[in-house]
């Protein structure tokens, strides 16, 4: 295979040009802004439709449809009536860690946004996966994920009313729930099940998180119990494909 010398590890293999060289128009395109991208650094202001089409002698629905993939991928976002250089993607780590936590070590303030905290009878699968008898109440904690005041995510939490009766008095619900479980009630967790796929948000969540709803999301799953092993919540997260990517540490197998 024909490898380029300035290939970076990672990127995608003869920088995705088929072994034909034949490419779209519009990928060309978009290589082109991508070069110009990296030279702008983040927060550079990108010339407009009209310029990039004139630059690269091509129509402006041919720029459109490059813009659209590199808005997709994170590289760019709007602001204002213009489109800027993105920065690096959010590193969220697969482990019992939260959400702040892995917000913070980037240097980054989180934060969360309450929508509602509500009880609710528990149905049948809910019950099974938190381990109380059908009907029990249950808590469901639905917040925006935030990484310095931009909407990134969002979080539907599902734990027992039984077990953590004064959620709605004592928790602070801008604030880590897992802190407060460890710092005020002393649960610590066991481990979890996780499951990640790829989705597009309903309207009302990226109404929500306010990004169109064509943009793909990274789903989480995550089931957690405690150290005895009883169920301790279920977890629904939404993240912004474009900007989080998820990282995790790797071991042999015994």
């Amino acid at each position: 295979m024909d490898y380029p010398n300035d290939q970076v590890p990672g990127a995608p293999i003869r920088f995705g040009i088929p072994e034909h060289g034949r490419i779209p128009k519009y990928y060309a395109v978009k290589a082109k802004i991508g070069v110009l991208v990296e030279e702008l650094g983040e927060g550079g202001l990108l010339p407009t439709e009209r310029d990039l089409s004139a630059r690269f002698e091509v129509s402006r629905e041919t720029v459109r449809q490059a813009l659209r993939e590199l808005l997709l991928e994170g590289r760019l976002r709007r602001q204002g009536r213009g489109t800027v250089v993105a920065g690096p993607k959010l590193e969220q780590p697969l482990s019992l860690a939260s959400y702040t936590e892995g917000v913070r070590k980037q240097g980054l303030r989180p934060g969360r946004s309450l929508i509602s905290l509500e009880q609710f009878p528990a149905t049948d699968a809910l019950a099974a996966e938190l381990g109380v008898p059908r009907g029990d109440p249950v808590w469901h904690m639905e917040r925006v994920l935030l990484a310095d005041d931009e909407r990134v995510g969002l979080e539907s939490t599902y734990v027992s009313v039984a077990r953590l009766p004064r959620l709605d008095v004592d928790f602070d619900p801008d604030s880590s729930f897992y802190a407060y479980l460890h710092t005020e009630l002393g649960i610590s967790f066991g481990d979890a099940d996780e499951r990640i796929e790829t989705v597009l948000a309903t309207p009302r969540e990226a109404l929500l998180i306010g990004t169109p709803p064509a943009l793909p999301m990274l789903l989480l799953h995550r089931f957690s119990r405690d150290p005895d092993g009883r169920p301790l919540e279920r977890v629904r997260t939404l993240y912004r494909g474009d900007r989080f990517s998820f990282t995790a540490h790797l071991g042999p197998q015994g």
